[in-house]
């Protein structure tokens, strides 16, 4: 049947109750907790890995949980995109058993403690399980980790329906958002249309898993897992917009698809594209001088726009589409932390 309300959700890093009580005040859920009939959603990915290491165990059951959720419903219903914690499972975390990370995230625990590395203990690590980049990561970004969910996580893209985007009403919807760089990889024209480019890229993905034979899963160009060797992960799935000027983005680089940042300026002009991935405080301070001077806040739909020159980048939607503009739309990943009342969704469609 036709799903005439629809919503896109940023990263549901959080417990499925919080999930669903967002989604009720949407009025999107039956009696019995599911969506409703007419309801759909576009998750844009992230479903593991909210809070910290003492939140760990129930995290680990609440990421299974959300992502089992929405994948029982139909897939015209709700489509699941692929975020960078998503598909760690089966890159960073995809060696280890749970007896094993336990051991790691205890070990990593030791080397990383509030924000301050032991190098010695973090080299031993690093040593005795060459698969993490950093002992943080171990402690506290992947603290949630089970077996359970790599499992999940496997079968669902085995089963083409974690994927890494989504098109419809000439909007892209993916976790982080492409460049034009990702374009070219693609060997498609900067002026590609949104449908083109889901498909290409899911393309690149359905050959990467196809090609699959264990180890660490990578989609050439596009996604490389983080390791000891290469340090954290690079790709279209961890990247974020940045301002080549502000100092926390010195000696990252800014062009090509390898990389943790993207100077904002290179966002394919004319086209839409929804993500979640990055927070607001997180984007004001990597975007510096192109933000405006509204306060960062938790859970608020933000923009990005540019004519290739100039990036304007504030709270709200973008004002009317313009084909003479690259245009990116946020939605807030804190869900975990941030009150429900305050939680925005993004009406689809969206033209």
């Amino acid at each position: 049947m036709p799903r005439a309300r629809r919503f896109a959700v940023g990263d549901p890093q959080a417990p499925l109750s919080r999930l669903r009580a967002i989604l009720a005040r949407h009025a999107l859920l039956r009696d019995d907790g599911r969506l409703l009939d007419d309801g759909g959603l576009v998750s844009l990915g992230d479903h593991f890995d909210h809070g910290g290491a003492a939140e760990r165990r129930a995290a680990a059951r609440d990421g299974l949980e959300v992502l089992d959720w929405l994948a029982s419903h139909p897939p015209d219903q709700v489509v699941l995109i692929a975020g960078n914690h998503d598909l760690a499972r089966v890159g960073e975390l995809c060696g280890f058993s749970d007896e094993d990370f336990e051991r790691a995230h205890a070990e990593a625990c030791e080397a990383y403690r509030d924000g301050d590395v032991d190098p010695e203990r973090e080299a031993r690590l690093l040593a005795r399980y060459p698969a993490l980049p950093t002992a943080e990561l171990a402690a506290r970004d992947f603290a949630a980790f089970q077996v359970a969910q790599r499992e999940r996580v496997e079968a669902l893209l085995r089963a083409r329906r974690l994927r890494l985007a989504h098109a419809e009403g000439g909007v892209l919807y993916c976790h982080a958002g492409v460049t034009v760089d990702v374009l070219r990889v693609l060997d498609l024209p900067d002026d590609a249309e949104a449908a083109a480019i889901a498909e290409a890229l899911d393309r690149r993905l359905d050959q990467a898993l196809d090609a699959w034979r264990g180890g660490p899963l990578a989609i050439p160009e596009l996604h490389r897992p983080g390791s000891a060797d290469h340090g954290e992960g690079v790709g279209m799935l961890y990247h974020r917009p940045a301002h080549p000027d502000v100092p926390a983005n010195a000696g990252y680089a800014l062009r090509g698809t390898l990389s943790r940042r993207f100077d904002a300026r290179r966002i394919p002009q004319g086209l839409t594209q929804v993500v979640g991935h990055i927070g607001d405080r997180k984007c004001r301070e990597l975007l510096g001088p192109w933000a405006d001077d509204a306060p960062a806040r938790g859970g608020v739909l933000r923009h990005l726009v540019t004519d290739g020159t100039t990036v304007r980048y504030a709270h709200g939607l973008p004002p009317a589409h313009d084909e003479r503009v690259g245009t990116m739309i946020f939605i807030d990943g804190g869900m975990a932390r941030t009150p429900v009342d305050d939680y925005a969704l993004l009406p689809l469609p969206l033209r």
